[in-house]
């Protein structure tokens, strides 16, 4: 089986796959490029992976990695100056708190006082 390109006299061809089909029937094929030469201005494009080396890749998953380990040391190192923040906000507000509740102790212990002076 063969298809014809519409600029080129050049055939495609449909060849069977050593895989099986999803069903287990049908053969299933692939489209193999011809193995002439491009036509000149024609580029053909490669995957980004195989323009590197596994050195390289490896160089790459590297400095990915650390890269990542620093900004999540960055990102730690800010939530605990936050926290550290956020609870000095929350020592100050106790602080405040237990002083009012103190002056209204004292304020009650007024007023029953005097209350308990004028019953008598």
């Amino acid at each position: 089986m063969a298809v014809t390109g519409d600029d080129t006299d050049e055939e495609t061809e449909l060849a069977p796959s050593h895989m099986a089909a999803a069903t287990g029937d049908m053969p299933t094929y692939q489209i193999r490029a011809p193995t002439a030469a491009l036509p000149q201005g024609v580029v053909m494009a490669a995957s980004p992976g195989s323009l590197h080396s596994p050195q390289q890749l490896a160089e790459e998953a590297t400095r990915k990695r650390e890269l990542r380990l620093m900004k999540n040391r960055e990102a730690a190192r800010e939530c605990r100056r936050k926290k550290k923040e956020y609870v000095k906000c929350l020592e100050n507000r106790v602080a405040v708190l237990e002083n009012q509740n103190k002056t209204l102790i004292e304020e009650l212990k007024a007023l029953k006082d005097l209350y308990c002076h004028k019953v008598e």
